[in-house]
């Protein structure tokens, strides 16, 4: 198990939670971060600084978000990213692109 970031992280990117990551296995794409599932140590340091309640611990996730737990994971594969488990934000940077979920979200008006 793991923690995600789910949609209210959707254009808002704060990134207080990127901070309290003692692993920096927080990454960040165009318009969301997302937590690197083979990284993830699952402290639950990012989840209270949070300020969207956008993360949460993946069985705890709630029922109209459960696809954001393969939105996080599915972002470091080749059809997106490629970049697997770099082994810490850091060290790739922030990148333009986003999945394919997260690119078609328009918020209601």
């Amino acid at each position: 198990m793991t923690y995600i970031i789910a949609e209210p992280c959707i254009d808002v990117k704060d990134r207080a939670c990127v901070d309290e990551c003692p692993v920096d296995c927080i990454y960040e794409g165009a318009r969301m971060l997302y937590i690197q599932p083979d990284e993830c140590v699952d402290c639950g340091a990012c989840e209270p600084v949070c300020p969207v309640s956008a993360i949460f611990y993946e069985d705890d996730t709630p029922a109209e978000w459960k696809q954001y737990i393969a939105v996080n994971a599915e972002f470091f594969g080749d059809a997106i990213t490629g970049w697997g488990s770099p082994g810490g934000a850091a060290q790739v940077g922030a990148t333009d692109k986003d999945h394919p979920v997260v690119t078609g979200f328009q918020a209601a008006e």
